[in-house]
C-alpha cells in the first residue's frame, strides 16, 4: 500500500539510532510488526489464578526425558 505521511524527524532519528535500520520503509515495517506483536501478545497477568501447578512437577526430570528421546 502506498501512502504519504509526515513523520516526526526527531522520532525517526531516534528510531534509526536504536534499531540500526537504514531505510524508512524497513523502519516503518518493523514498527508495524512490533505494534502488532505487542497488541496480540497474551498478558500473563490475565492467567493469574487460572493455572494449577502440580506439587510434584520436576522440570529437570522432564528435560532429561526429552534429551533421551530426542
Amino acid at each position: 500500500m502506498r501512502t504519504n505521511v509526515v513523520l516526526d524527524d526527531d522520532l525517526m532519528r531516534e528510531a534509526f539510532a536504536l534499531t540500526g535500520i537504514h531505510t524508512k520503509r524497513e523502519l516503518i515495517h518493523t514498527a508495524l510488526q512490533e505494534l502488532i506483536r505487542k497488541h496480540t501478545k497474551k498478558d500473563l497477568t490475565d492467567l493469574a489464578g487460572k493455572i494449577q501447578l502440580q506439587d510434584d512437577y520436576d522440570h529437570k526430570k522432564l528435560r532429561e526425558l526429552s534429551r533421551d528421546t530426542g
